[in-house]
Parts: structure tokens; C-alpha cells; sequence
């Protein structure tokens, strides 16, 4: 039977559990009975980020800002160009206004030159952003070369994770980092139903996305051998409808759990750990 609140209302009523990522019986229950007696646990604490904190994770968002614009360019000129009959070849957005410009039909130029020039300014202010970070990263955070110490996490993203975190022994284990950047399933549980539903999607969306770039290419061609890669592959193996998808999130989540206990440990990262204490133990 579902729990009802106070006047006949069911849980339903309250947002509280309605809307909450971590919806299960036993929850709305809990919450119910701490909504009855004012439980102070229902209020969680804020931990406000520093001021140079914010003004270096301002520098990150400043430049994602300026990569979504030049996407959004570069998707401009394709498209125009597309719609006149051409196809422009494949690149790194970092070239492509270098490379676009002689595949552009001549009657196209006076249109798109100008948007091409934009997108090298862009392309520029971007780099400076880079060496920018990467300065900031060696002389302010000497700690991201730990987490670099993973492949498939560079500077940005490491940097991002130590800003966006700030505090490492803000949670009690590194297995909540990953639900606390939402790449744990949400859950929507009550009664007999207990529907299978997609990440919760909470907390910072920007060092989300990075995280799950560093999983692509830790499981794609130029990714070595470790435990995160065997660790996608299989779930990969698996098949089904979005087999790969769902071991990109999983090498993602792990990948969150791993960098956070490395930045509390300080230990040397060693990719294939658990397949060599596998290897032991059955020795």
C-alpha cells in the first residue's frame, strides 16, 4: 500500500518526493515521517565555493561558452554549403577554417568568408583559454596531476573536477562523487513498479559532459588497455539497444569514483590494479 500524508494526501502531493531522483517506497515513507516532525536533515547544508575558486571555474565556463559558438558556426557553414550540393571534408574544428575555405563554392564566399574568420578568432581565443588553464592548473593546482595520472583525462578536465569539487573530503566516499554529477540511474519506485530510468542527470552538466569525452575516448581506437576500458567493453558485449551508450556512462561513473580516490590517496595510478590482484588471488 502506498504511504499517505497527513488529510488523505499521498505522496504524490508533496514535491518533495515527486520530483526526487531517489524515488522508492522505503523514501517516502522516511521523508513523510521527517515532513510530520520538521527533521532539520530535510534542509542540507551549503557549502559556498571561494572567490578565486569561482573566478578560475569562470575562466572553464568562458571558454566552453566560446566552443559552443564556434560549433554552432562551423554547423552554419556545413549546412550552407551542404544546401548548395557540397559537402565539406571532415576535420578538427581547430582547422576548419583553414581547411573549409578552399572546398567553398566560389558563389558562397562573400557569404560565409567573413563567418570563416570568425570561427579563426574564435579558434584562437580558445588556445589562449588553453595555455591560460594550463598555467593556472601548475601553479595554483599541483593536485590535477594526480588525476591526470588517468588516461583520457587532461588538464581541463581535471582542473574542472578539482574547481567543481573544491573539497574532496566534502563526501564520505568517492562512490557518491558519481551520483552527486548524476551518472547514476534515477529512480521512480512505488509499489509493484519499479520502471528502469535513464542517469538523473544532477549536478554540474558542463564537468558531466567532459567526464563521459574522457569515457569515448578511453573506450575508443586510441585508448590502451586497463581496467576502465575492460570494464565498458564488457557491459558493451552485452548487446542490446544502447549497449555502447550505457558503458560509456558506466566508464564515466567509474572514472568519477576513481579520479576523486586518487586526489584523497595520492597513490601512483596503476590502469590494470584489479586485473592484477584477479591474477594473484588465483595464482
Amino acid at each position: 500500500m502506498r504511504p499517505r500524508g497527513p488529510c488523505g494526501r499521498t505522496p504524490r502531493r508533496t514535491r518533495l518526493i515527486y520530483a526526487s531522483k531517489r524515488k522508492t517506497e522505503e523514501v517516502d515513507a522516511e521523508s513523510l515521517a521527517r515532513l510530520g516532525r520538521l527533521d532539520p536533515k530535510l534542509l542540507y547544508p551549503l557549502k559556498h565555493r571561494g572567490e578565486d575558486s569561482q573566478a578560475h571555474l569562470a575562466l572553464i565556463r568562458s571558454r566552453e561558452a566560446l566552443v559552443a559558438c564556434r560549433t554552432q558556426l562551423v554547423n552554419h557553414v556545413r549546412g550552407a554549403v551542404k544546401s548548395f550540393g557540397h559537402r565539406l571534408p571532415r576535420c578538427p574544428a581547430r582547422s576548419f577554417h583553414k581547411r573549409a575555405k578552399e572546398h567553398i563554392p566560389e558563389a558562397l564566399l562573400p557569404a560565409l568568408g567573413p563567418v570563416l574568420e570568425q570561427i579563426g578568432s574564435l579558434t584562437q581565443r580558445i588556445r589562449e583559454y588553453d595555455r591560460q588553464l594550463e598555467t593556472l592548473s601548475e601553479e595554483h593546482y599541483p593536485e590535477t596531476e594526480l588525476l591526470r595520472q588517468v588516461e583520457g583525462i587532461g588538464p581541463l578536465t581535471a582542473l574542472t573536477f578539482v574547481l567543481t569539487l573544491e573539497d574532496p573530503s566534502r563526501f564520505a566516499k568517492s562512490r557518491s562523487v558519481g551520483a552527486y554529477l548524476g551518472l547514476v540511474p534515477a529512480r521512480d519506485q512505488s509499489g509493484e513498479r519499479d520502471p528502469q530510468k535513464r542517469i538523473s542527470k544532477e549536478g554540474d552538466e558542463m564537468l558531466r559532459k567532459l567526464l563521459v569525452g574522457s569515457a569515448h575516448y578511453i573506450l575508443g581506437p586510441f585508448g590502451s588497455d586497463s581496467d576502465l576500458r575492460r570494464h565498458g567493453e564488457k557491459i558493451a558485449s552485452r548487446g542490446g539497444k544502447n549497449a555502447k551508450k550505457r558503458a560509456v556512462v558506466a566508464v564515466a561513473r567509474k572514472l568519477a569514483v576513481l579520479v576523486h580516490s586518487l586526489w584523497l590517496s595520492a597513490e601512483v595510478y596503476d590502469p590494470l590494479r584489479n586485473t592484477h590482484r584477479s591474477a594473484v588471488r588465483a595464482a
